[in-house]
Formats: C-alpha cells, sequence, structure tokens
C-alpha cells in the first residue's frame, strides 16, 4: 500500500515574475500558444529532501533518506569510490574532482547517498548500476531488491555504457541535481519493475538517447503497475529523444521542466503507459508530447503547459492516474519554468 506524502515543492516562493506570463493551456487540456514571459528574483534553493514519488511511504520505506545514519566517506580516485558505493550498509559517499572510472557499469548497494563536492564533481568512463543483474524470469520484487539510494550534484560524461541505470525492482531512488552527458546508451534509465523514483532539477545535453522508462514493450509481468516516476524542473536541452520514453508506468509524473530544441519529440508515453503532464515549458519541439509515438499507445493527460516558437502539436488521450493521489505537491508558473529550470539545474547549488 502507498500512503499519501506531504512534502510541497516550495523552492522558488520567493521568485517574481517581471513581465506577462504566456498564455498556456486551461485544465480541460486544450492548448494555447504562448510568447516567452522573462523571470527574475531570489535564487533557486534545492530541497532537503525528494518531491514526488520517491517521497511516498511504501515498500517497507518510509521516503528516501540514502546513507542517513550511516558514516561519511570522501572519495578521490576510482578505486575508492568504486569500494565505496558498493560496500554494504548506510553510507554517504562524497566524491571529490571528477573521477575517470574504467569503462563498464558500476553497482550502488542499498542506503547510499552519492553526492558531488561544489558544482565540478563527478565520474566520467563508467556508469552507475542501481539494481540487481538482469532477469527476465524474476517477476515480483525480490527481499533483498536495492533501495533508499541518493544521487546528487554530480557531472557525468561519457559513459561507455548508462551514465545511471536502475533496474531490477529498485524503489525509492532520488536522482537530483545532476549534470549528464555524452554517454553512450542512456543517460538515465529505468527499467524491469523498478518504482518509487524522483529525477529532479538535472540538466541533460549533448546527447540522443536521453531518458527511458521501461525497455521493451514486451515486459508488462515486471513493469505493469510499477515504474512510478516523477520528473520535475529538469532541463532537457537539445536532446533529440526520450525526454522520456516511457512503458507501463502509471502515472509518470512530468511537470515543471524546460524542454529546449528537442528535434525528435518531448514525453513519448506509450505501451500503456500513463502520463500527467503539467506546467511545462516547450521551446522549439518538434512533438511536444505524445501517446503514440512507437508501438503500443499510452495515455497522456496534459494541463497548463506552455508552447513557444517553433513547437509542434500535443498529441493526447486516455486516462491517467491522479499523482496527487500520491502525494503534495506545488507547480511552480509555467511562464516562470524556463528561468527557474535553467537558473537552477544541475549541480552547484545545494551547498556542499
Amino acid at each position: 500500500m502507498h500512503h499519501k506524502g506531504t512534502i510541497i515543492l516550495t523552492a522558488l516562493a520567493a521568485l517574481a515574475v517581471t513581465s506577462a506570463a504566456p498564455a498556456v493551456s486551461p485544465a480541460t487540456g486544450a492548448t494555447a500558444r504562448a510568447t516567452t514571459g522573462a523571470a527574475s528574483g531570489g535564487a533557486v534553493l534545492a530541497e532537503s529532501a525528494p518531491v514526488g514519488f520517491a517521497a511516498v511511504d511504501a515498500l517497507g520505506q518510509n521516503g528516501t533518506t540514502g546513507g542517513a545514519g550511516g558514516p561519511t566517506v570522501t572519495v578521490s580516485t576510482a578505486s575508492d569510490f568504486i569500494a565505496a558505493v558498493k560496500a554494504q550498509g548506510p553510507r554517504t559517499v562524497r566524491v571529490n574532482g571528477m573521477i575517470e572510472l574504467p569503462a563498464g557499469m558500476y553497482d550502488v548497494t542499498s542506503d547510499k547517498t552519492i553526492v558531488g563536492i561544489g558544482a565540478d564533481s563527478g565520474i566520467s568512463g563508467g556508469g552507475l548500476n542501481i539494481g540487481l543483474p538482469a532477469s527476465d524470469g524474476v517477476t515480483s520484487p525480490p527481499a533483498d531488491a536495492v533501495h533508499n539510494v541518493i544521487v546528487r550534484n554530480l557531472t557525468f560524461r561519457d559513459a561507455s555504457d548508462d551514465s545511471i541505470n536502475v533496474q531490477m525492482f529498485s524503489h525509492h531512488i532520488w536522482i537530483d541535481h545532476n549534470d549528464l552527458s555524452g554517454g553512450y546508451d542512456g543517460l538515465i534509465d529505468i527499467k524491469r519493475g523498478a518504482d518509487y523514483i524522483t529525477v529532479s532539477w538535472n540538466h541533460t545535453h549533448h546527447h540522443t538517447k536521453n531518458m527511458l522508462l521501461g525497455h521493451s514493450d514486451k515486459n508488462g509481468a515486471q513493469d505493469t503497475g510499477r515504474l512510478r516516476v516523477t520528473y520535475h524542473h529538469n532541463w532537457y536541452d537539445r536532446t533529440p529523444q526520450r525526454n522520456p520514453r516511457t512503458r507501463f508506468g502509471d502515472p509518470v509524473h512530468i511537470f515543471n521542466n524546460y524542454f529546449l530544441d528537442n528535434s525528435d519529440t518531448g514525453p513519448a508515453c506509450n505501451a500503456d503507459s500513463g502520463c500527467f503532464i503539467e506546467g511545462n515549458y516547450f521551446e522549439d519541439v518538434e512533438e511536444p508530447m505524445t501517446n503514440s509515438y512507437s508501438g503500443p499507445d499510452g495515455s497522456i493527460v496534459e494541463r497548463n503547459n506552455v508552447f513557444v516558437g517553433d513547437t509542434g502539436e500535443p498529441v493526447t488521450g486516455g486516462t491517467v492516474e491522479d499523482p496527487a493521489d500520491y502525494y503534495d505537491y506545488t507547480v511552480d508558473d509555467p511562464g516562470a519554468v524556463k528561468e527557474i529550470v535553467m537558473r537552477g539545474a544541475g549541480p552547484g547549488t545545494i551547498g556542499l
């Protein structure tokens, strides 16, 4: 059973809008064209706890706290980093500087916070695997599924595979305030029954296959009733596709993101997934959202989004669970989202 969360998004309460906000689509789902608005004002603050599905009490886990209660270690070499993130028990791993990893994916165990120091720390060459080894034969969550992991304030560059991969019923994962680019495959892929995840305040760029949710149209046995993810305040910066591409998850909550010059599509919601898309800012996006991108159709409920520049028409339809049935949240003025996200996404804003 899930329990409705009580966290309210208040990071930008002080933001002042200094020009008229663009017109937005009303709550009925109709769309409207708009002109770019400008915003200025108070500094963007980072949340101390996740907003969205990672905050929900479920599956025996109360929210997402990462390595809280365990020791803190600071690492600056590949060997120390690899050992620290796979060590058993709660631990906060502080990454100091850019660490070049050998090519490959490196396992992260439960109850970890992996956080960069300052604005210029992270990893290159390799990626993080948050989950047990992939298996098509497992259709219910194992007792040792990886859970309660936070990845924040890091730069990911030139991964040999995925930059971050979440799989095999991993749950309560918070991926926040990172900068990701130039990977080989996905920047943030979530699949194989993973659940209760928040992806927030990330800047993705210089990459094509951006974010995947659900890896196959044929994986309903693992994914149906799972893959519940919140994507908020991310900057999808000229990433052509998978922004995200979703399968099976319902609801997938996509709010207050900035989509810029995505030459293929913004969110593509297929294979019985249900996307609740609200309060986003789409600028020069060929197809801002679609529920019929490839394979079986999904569902999209769209409200209060801004569409500017050379942006196409959204393709919507069907019914989607309401994220408000799971958690409380506040949506920022969509006309101010471009400035808000550009100012706050990526590393360097969380005060470490």
